[in-house]
C-alpha cells in the first residue's frame, strides 16, 4: 500500500509523550476556520508557493498543463530561488517504516515514539494499520479529529499505545458552523474510544468566542468524566500564525470569529471532575 504524507516532523515535543517522529497525512473532512495546516487539507498533492516567488515565469515555461496544476513538480525543479514544493508524497509502508526506524534508539531513550497525525490519519487508516507492525515496539499514537468510519475508527485505534483525540465544540450546531461537519459521529467515536480502555488525551484547541466558554467547557468535561483511559485534557490556545500558509496554496484565510481577542483558558471546568489538565 501506499500512504500520501505531506511532512514528516522530527524531534517533535507536542504530539505525544517524549520526544517523537511525526507523520502528517493529507487529507481531512473538516474545515475548521483556525486550521493552521491548509496543505493538509486536500487528499492529494499540490503545489506550494513561497511568498518570496518573484514571478519570473520559469514554471510556466515547462508546465505540461498550463492553467490546471496536477503537482507533476517540474516547476519545483526549474524555480530558481526554490519557491516551490509540492506538499504530497506516496510513500509505500516498507520506505515509511525505514524512515521512522532509523531515528528508534533515539525515541526510546526519552520516552518517545511515532505520532500519526494529519490532516486527518484516519483517512488512511489502511495504510497506517499495515505500516504499525513493521515499527515493532516503538510507542505508536494517533492524533485524530474523530470524524471517521466508526468500523475504521475501531480498527485503527486497537493498533496504538495511545490516542490524542480532539474536541471542538459539543454543540452540533455550532460545531457545523466552524468546521463544516456536525459532532455526531465525533460524539460516537469518542465513546467507543472510552469504552475501548485504550489510554486517551483529549485536546482542545481554544478558540476565542467559539468554545472558550464556561459552559462548554463544562460540557466537554461531562462527556469525559468518569473515563478511566482518559490521561489528561491539553488546551491548545490559538495559533495567531494560523493563516500564514493559505495564500501558498491559492486559498484566503477567513476566520468568522475575533482573532484578535485572546482565548480564555478556564481549567476550573476540569477540576470540578477531577481531570488533570495541561496549557499547552
Amino acid at each position: 500500500m501506499q500512504g500520501l504524507i505531506f511532512d514528516i516532523e522530527e524531534f517533535a515535543v507536542y504530539d505525544g509523550p517524549g520526544i517523537r517522529t511525526a507523520v502528517f497525512f493529507k487529507g481531512c473532512p473538516l474545515r475548521c476556520n483556525w486550521c493552521h495546516n491548509p496543505e493538509g487539507l486536500l487528499p492529494r498533492p499540490q503545489r506550494v508557493v513561497s511568498s518570496l516567488c518573484m514571478h519570473c515565469g520559469k514554471c510556466r515555461e515547462v508546465c505540461p498543463t498550463p492553467g490546471h496544476c496536477t503537482a507533476c513538480g517540474r516547476c519545483a525543479q526549474v524555480c530558481p530561488r526554490n519557491c516551490i514544493r509540492i506538499a504530497g508524497k506516496y510513500w509505500t509502508s516498507d520506505e515509511l517504516a525505514a524512515k521512522l526506524l532509523a531515528n528508534a534508539p533515539l525515541l526510546k531513550m526519552n520516552g518517545g515514539g511515532i505520532t500519526f497525525s494529519g490532516g486527518e490519519c484516519s483517512l488512511q487508516s489502511d495504510f497506517i494499520l499495515e505500516v504499525r507492525p513493521k515499527l515493532g515496539d516503538l510507542h505508536c499514537a494517533i492524533e485524530t479529529c474523530g470524524h471517521t468510519d466508526p468500523s475504521q475508527f475501531c480498527h485503527l485505534i486497537t493498533a496504538m499505545d495511545l490516542v490524542l483525540f480532539d474536541i471542538k465544540h459539543t454543540d452540533p450546531v455550532i460545531h457545523k458552523q466552524y468546521t463544516g461537519m456536525d459532532n455526531h459521529l465525533i460524539r460516537q467515536n469518542l465513546n467507543t474510544l472510552i469504552a475501548s480502555g485504550i489510554p486517551f488525551i483529549a485536546r482542545i484547541p481554544v478558540i476565542p468566542g467559539v468554545n472558550d466558554t464556561e459552559e462548554n467547557l463544562t460540557e466537554t468535561a461531562h462527556w469525559l468524566a468518569g473515563a478511566f483511559n482518559l490521561i489528561m485534557v491539553e488546551l491548545l490556545p490559538y495559533n495567531k500564525a494560523a493563516g500564514a500558509k493559505y495564500q501558498s496554496v491559492g486559498m484566503t484565510y477567513a476566520p468568522i470569529f475575533d482573532e484578535a481577542k485572546e482565548p480564555r483558558l478556564l481549567t476550573e471546568p476540569f477540576a470540578l471532575y477531577n481531570i488533570p489538565v495541561k496549557i499547552l
